[in-house]
């Protein structure tokens, strides 16, 4: 390999600039810790932007992927294949949905649910011009159609005009969003706990008013599950907690643990929506990936992740909540499980790239002012303290 300062100059010059990189260069990882070209260590609090559930050079995952690797990678959606329909069941048993749509990311899983609702209103009224209620602060992707729906005015100006007939509410104020509805709005699109926005769980309140709005107007309740989903909150769906089960749920992130899949799933009438030709995809499903995701499900099951996670993801709690007593800088603490916030008065991207080249503590920020802590959801107690440890050093 050649150096790191001869790699990273190759790198601006071959690849698209949409990024501003860290100058490092990760070789390899284990468990909870990444492994830089140079060989030095790192402890993981960002998980590949809350991707990697099972942490790195997992054997039992990895097997799994080599074995399907030498069998059949690729068939494309015009023949079934055996992985997606175990992976399939398994998601639909975890979730207790009704069926299932497989994509290669989140972004393009929130593109299946927008037409999903867009098709079930033109079913029902025979016509087209539906909208959709979206949340202020949220973050659905960057395609044009993931955009449209994400409530940030700062990624969506330079590509405007979008999507019409999209409207904002306030993320847990329930009468922004009743004051929205109108005859042409068939769908409310929401994260269970905004990620991007700032790590903000919907209140209880919230959510099952939403839910009692959707069935009352004949609106579908679309949750965004790719970040928080998969075990991360504690429970294998964020809102499995509320006891609110959406029409369509997207998922992605920890689902492949690497390998790029997403999914849409949808239930009762959303489920029998959208006919053949409404929709497709040329990679999405194939037996590589969805080997993938059906050793994840497995694995998720047998060795009872949510249960690890609702253990460990009180105490980085406790630990979190007494930072914040601790230091004058730190105004707020919120999340669940193994998604949580740390909020400042200041912003924190001086405080992430110290503790990344520093202390060897990769962290991710929310916005400008929250870092935000999505480890491995494999990660132990020890873990936790260490990761304190290089973060007060960090400061």
């Amino acid at each position: 390999m050649q150096n790191k300062t001869e790699a990273i100059q190759k790198a601006e010059q071959v690849l698209y600039k949409t990024y501003n990189r860290f100058p490092v260069i990760f070789d390899h990882g284990d468990g909870v810790h990444l492994y830089d070209s140079e060989g030095t260590e790192y402890l993981d609090f960002g998980a590949g932007i809350a991707v990697m559930g099972l942490g790195y050079n997992d054997p039992e995952y990895a097997e799994a992927l080599t074995a399907q690797a030498g069998k059949l990678l690729h068939t494309s959606n015009l023949f079934y294949n055996q992985p997606a329909i175990d992976a399939g069941q398994k998601l639909l048993k975890a979730s207790g949905m009704e069926k299932v749509f497989f994509t290669n990311s989140g972004t393009e899983a929130i593109e299946g649910a927008l037409k999903i609702a867009k098709r079930h209103a033109f079913n029902r009224d025979g016509h087209g011009g539906h909208e959709i209620i979206a949340m202020k602060h949220s973050f659905h992707g960057r395609s044009l159609g993931a955009l449209s729906v994400t409530g940030n005015d700062h990624y969506q100006e330079p590509f405007a005009p979008l999507l019409p007939g999209i409207r904002f509410a306030q993320f847990n104020n329930l009468n922004s969003v009743k004051e929205l509805i109108n005859e042409k709005t068939c769908a409310v699109l929401m994260e269970t706990i905004q990620g991007e926005g700032g790590i903000y769980p919907a209140t209880d309140e919230f959510i099952k008013g939403v839910r009692e709005l959707c069935d009352k107007h004949g609106m579908l309740l679309i949750l965004d599950e790719i970040q928080c989903g998969m075990g991360r909150s504690g429970y294998m769906f964020a809102w499995q907690k509320y006891g609110v089960k959406p029409d369509v749920m997207t998922v992605a992130k920890a689902l492949g643990n690497g390998v790029p899949i997403g999914a849409f799933l949808a239930q009762r009438e959303a489920a029998v929506a959208m006919r053949p030709g409404d929709h497709g995809t040329t990679y999405g499903g194939n037996p590589f990936v969805c080997a993938a995701a059906d050793k994840v499900l497995e694995l998720f099951e047998k060795r009872n992740i949510t249960a690890h996670v609702t253990e460990i993801g009180s105490y980085l709690w406790e630990k979190l909540d007494q930072f914040v007593k601790d230091h004058a800088c730190a105004v707020d603490h919120r999340g669940a499980g193994l998604m949580q916030g740390v909020e400042f008065d200041r912003p924190v991207g001086e405080i992430v790239k110290k503790a990344l080249l520093e202390n060897q503590l990769v962290l991710i920020s929310a916005g400008s002012n929250v870092i935000r802590f999505v480890p491995p959801l494999v990660i132990s107690r020890e873990d936790v303290d260490l990761m304190l440890e290089k973060l007060e050093n960090s400061l």
